[in-house]
């Protein structure tokens, strides 16, 4: 996929991207969904979207905010089907993304909430190089861990093409991550299987090689382009894969696990009443800390 020509970092915010923040932003802090943005910068002008993104994490960073990662969406066929969308993007993760540490998440500050499963990677080595190919991935993860990706939508009702998504940070929200860490000689991300329940009913299947045919070459995908936009990815950084099967929506009160063989079970709860704030990235032993 080519974002653009000149790097994301470099493009010099427009109306039509600083409005697109703009409705983005009051869209979450209102809790209030918004019309989609690509009437402001386009159905396929990903430069536009991206820098949106862009603007909106350097806010965020701004307020306090730490990067600990990216994530990979829109690497399942199935989910591709689900939005209308043909190719995957990326977001970036935020420290207070991270929900492993709680026993419960609630769902007061969450818009239009859906869960999926997926491999995570948490980095050893930086990816910068002239020429990223997948052995030099494999050798710059650390481990991997079983993850649940919650996304949630700024935009109403879901309706979003691919500059829609991009620009409103990969539709993410939060994540979870499991206790079990192997390193790559020890399974294949791709010939991994998934199945994710709600409250014990099986709501989504998947495999490895829903993810853009391997988890691997999704991080792969993920690290040139990280690099093309003037980015690269970083040791210590999490990297969600992508989903391995369908997503599903979020209520209150419910309980959904996926177990992804070799890695593991990882499970979140979500209620519908506040809880504390997340505990800090470092204290879950799945990761580093990046900084």
């Amino acid at each position: 996929m080519t974002i653009s020509s000149e790097k994301t970092t470099d493009v010099a915010p427009e109306p039509a991207v600083i409005e697109a923040v703009e409705r983005l932003e009051t869209a979450a802090r209102t809790g209030q969904p918004c019309p989609p943005v690509r009437d402001l910068i386009g159905e396929t002008d990903l430069g536009r979207a991206y820098a949106v993104q862009h603007l909106l994490a350097e806010r965020r960073r701004a307020a306090g905010g730490r990067v600990v990662g990216r994530k990979i969406g829109l690497t399942s066929p199935a989910v591709q089907r689900q939005l209308g969308v043909d190719q995957p993007d990326f977001g970036v993760l935020f420290d207070d993304m991270d929900v492993s540490g709680l026993v419960a998440v609630p769902t007061d500050a969450l818009l239009q909430p859906r869960i999926e499963a997926e491999v995570a990677f948490v980095l050893g080595a930086d990816l910068v190089a002239d020429d990223l190919d997948l052995d030099t991935v494999r050798e710059a993860v650390d481990h991997a861990v079983a993850a649940l990706e919650i996304v949630d939508s700024r935009v109403a009702g879901w309706d979003i093409r691919i500059t829609d998504t991009v620009a409103d940070n990969g539709s993410s929200a939060l994540f979870v991550l499991g206790s079990t860490r192997l390193r790559l000689d020890e399974f294949d991300p791709v010939a991994v299987t998934m199945r994710m329940t709600a409250d014990g009913v099986v709501v989504s299947e998947g495999n490895g090689a829903a993810c853009l045919g391997d988890p691997l070459l999704a991080l792969l995908w993920l690290a040139r382009t990280a690099q093309e936009v003037g980015d690269p990815l970083r040791a210590g950084q999490v990297v969600l894969s992508g989903a391995l099967g369908p997503m599903h929506p979020v209520t209150p009160g419910t309980t959904f696990r996926a177990e992804i063989s070799s890695l593991g079970t990882v499970g979140v709860t979500f209620t519908a009443d506040r809880a504390p704030a997340p505990a800090p990235l470092s204290s879950n032993p799945a990761t580093k800390d990046p900084s």
